[in-house]
């Protein structure tokens, strides 16, 4: 029978809080930046700005989290503001 510590239960719990607390940002991230793509598919410029800045302030506070990398969210953001800045071009 191994030993088990009271802190390696301890340890288990957090990182079973830590991990639903990344899945649920992670998850509502995703979603944010499922908007900007559907504005940009329905090429509807204005209200692609408006969830372009959203999903950056989403995406930048989950890097102030640490559930993003630094170069990730610089390169999400990057090619969404791509997109969306592709849609005034047209335009």
């Amino acid at each position: 029978m191994p030993v088990i510590h009271k802190s390696t239960i301890k340890a288990a719990r957090q990182s079973e809080r830590r991990a639903q607390r990344n899945r649920a940002v992670l998850s509502s991230v995703k979603n944010i930046v499922k908007k900007v793509l559907a504005a940009v598919e329905s090429k509807d410029a204005a209200v692609a700005k408006t969830a372009l800045r959203e999903a950056t302030a989403a995406l930048s506070k989950a890097r102030s989290k640490g559930i993003f990398r630094r170069n990730t969210v610089s390169r999400r953001v990057s090619r969404l503001a791509a997109r969306v800045n592709s849609l005034s071009v047209k335009a």
